[in-house]
């Protein structure tokens, strides 16, 4: 376990490395690219989808949560609680004020409405082409997918660039595999594996 631990470090470390390399352009064209593309099935209106608030650049999310709003999506934003158990969820709206959460990450009010979402959109540092990702090491995404689908589906999308692409992440027992992940190339369907 300690080796596959460091080599998460390892390639978490060399795939951010390569995201920072990327420039603001390159960072927007991407966002609008698969914004552009939308999600690789039909949304029905009212689905709620969880998006996030991007820090240290990652792929930012919003031009692709305003087109899923478009289409009728119920919009939320992650919430942590506390480090080892699922995040919350709160309602949010595009151009709603935001509040630097516990982890210093933006969410939203504490009196939004909490929602369950069905779609996650998920940020990542690396992630392979068998579903499995890496994200900061804090687990928060594993814990809210492996709670939130003991009672109902929820499709996991994770959204980064082609170059955090890894050659194969050290997937242990707890570490929950995604069903797609979109980058500003390509959409990746895991659900056959």
């Amino acid at each position: 376990m300690k080796a596959a631990q460091h080599t998460k470090q390892q390639l978490r470390a060399a795939a951010l490395a390569a995201r920072d390399a990327l420039g603001e352009d390159a960072r927007s064209a991407a966002a609008q690219a698969i914004a552009a593309r939308g999600l690789p099935f039909p949304l029905k209106p009212g689905t709620v989808v969880s998006g996030y608030a991007p820090i240290r650049n990652e792929l930012d999310p919003t031009p692709l949560m305003h087109a899923l709003a478009g289409q009728g999506a119920r919009l939320a934003l992650p919430v942590v609680l506390a480090r080892g158990h699922s995040l919350s969820f709160r309602a949010y709206a595009p151009g709603d004020r935001l509040t630097l959460g516990a982890l210093g990450i933006p969410e939203p009010s504490p009196v939004a409405a909490e929602l369950v979402p069905e779609v996650m959109l998920v940020p990542l540092a690396a992630f392979d082409r068998t579903g499995h990702r890496i994200g900061y090491g804090g687990g928060y995404y594993d814990y809210t997918f492996s709670h939130l689908r003991k009672s109902h589906h929820v499709i996991g999308i994770g959204l980064g660039f082609a170059v955090q692409e890894t050659e194969q992440v050290p997937a242990l027992a707890h570490d929950a595999a995604l069903d797609y992940v979109l980058t500003e190339r390509e959409t990746l369907d895991f659900r056959s594996h």
